[in-house]
C-alpha cells in the first residue's frame, strides 16, 4: 500500500511540475508550484524505490512474506531487490546464550537444581521455514525443548554423576539431544554448559568425603607403585654387579693369573 500511495503521489507532482503553466498564469505562483510538486516528485519517487530494494544488516537473515505467502528463500546480509508490495522478516544469525535454572530429579528421585545454558543460533537457510511454522518468537520454543531435555538427561544419572564424576558426559549428552531435538526446527546447538548443580548440603559433604578419601587412595598407589619400581631399579642393578663379579671370577683361572704375573716380569 505504501507503495502505491508513494507511485501515485510521485507521478501527481511530476504532471503538476510539468503543468504548472496550465495551473496559474502568475510566472513567480509557477516557479512556486514547480519547487514545490518537485520536491514532492523527488520524496516520493525515492519512497517508491525503497520498496523495491532491501539492505539486510550483517549478522542478520530475511524471509519474504508475500501476502501471507512464504518466499522459499532466504535473504542473507547484502542488498535485495524484492517485491515492494512483500514484508521482510528480519532474524539474527548471531548466537543466543540462554541461561536457566531447572529443577530436576536424579535416578534416584533426589531433587536437583541445575544451573544449566545453551548456545545456539538459527540456520540461515531454515529461517523460511521457521517463520512458516515457529514466527518470530522462536526463542520460547527453543526454551520450552530445552528445559524438557535437561530434565530427561539428568533423570538417568544419580545424584553424584551429575553433581562430580560425570558432570562433563552429562553436558555432552545433553549438548547430543539438544542437536537432535532442535535440528529439525531450524535451529544449531554448538553448546550445552552444566554450569552449577545444587544437591542436598548432607548429600554433598557425604560425596566430597568420598571423593577426597579415593584421591588419598590413588596417591598412596601412586607412592607405593613408586617405591616398588625404585626396588625393582636396584634389585636389577645388584643383580647387574653379582653376575659381572661372577663373569669376572670365573674368568681369572690359574694359567691366566700365571700369564699375566709373566708378562708383569717382562715390563
Amino acid at each position: 500500500m505504501a507503495f502505491i500511495v508513494s507511485a501515485i503521489a510521485s507521478l501527481t507532482s511530476i504532471l503538476v511540475f510539468l503543468n504548472s503553466k496550465h495551473i496559474v498564469e502568475n510566472r513567480i505562483a509557477q516557479l512556486v508550484i514547480r519547487a514545490i510538486a518537485g520536491l514532492i516528485g523527488v520524496l516520493t519517487t525515492l519512497s517508491a524505490v525503497s520498496r523495491l530494494v532491501i539492505v539486510i544488516p550483517a549478522g542478520n537473515v530475511g524471509v519474504e512474506d508475500f501476502q501471507g505467502k512464504v518466499i522459499d528463500r532466504a535473504l542473507p546480509a547484502g542488498l535485495h531487490g524484492i517485491n515492494p508490495f512483500s514484508r521482510i522478516v528480519q532474524y539474527s544469525t548471531r548466537i543466543n546464550n540462554v541461561k536457566e535454572e531447572i529443577a530436576a530429579t536424579s535416578r534416584e528421585g533426589l531433587a536437583l537444581g541445575i544451573d544449566v545454558a545453551i548456545q545456539y543460533r538459527i540456520d540461515p537457510s531454515q529461517t523460511p521455514k521457521i517463520y512458516l511454522n515457529i514466527g518470530t518468537q522462536e526463542k520460547e520454543i527453543v526454551i520450552s525443548r530445552f528445559r524438557s531435555i535437561s530434565r530427561e538427561v539428568i533423570a538417568s544419572y544419580t545424584a553424584e554423576q551429575v553433581y562430580a564424576t560425570k558432570r562433563e558426559e552429562v553436558s555432552i549428552k545433553l549438548a547430543e539431544k539438544l542437536r537432535e531435538q532442535l535440528a529439525p526446527l531450524g535451529f544449531i546447538v554448538d553448546e550445552a554448559l552444566l554450569r552449577n548443580v545444587i544437591i542436598p548440603e548432607t548429600l554433598q559433604a557425604a560425596i566430597q568425603q568420598r571423593l577426597k578419601a579415593e584421591q588419598e587412595n590413588l596417591q598412596m598407589k601412586f607412592v607405593l607403585e613408586k617405591e616398588r619400581q625404585e626396588a625393582d631399579r636396584k634389585r636389577i642393578a645388584a643383580q647387574g654387579s653379582a653376575d659381572a663379579q661372577k663373569i669376572l671370577a670365573e674368568g681369572l683361572t690359574p694359567a691366566v693369573l700365571q700369564l699375566k704375573a709373566i708378562e708383569e716380569m717382562k715390563n
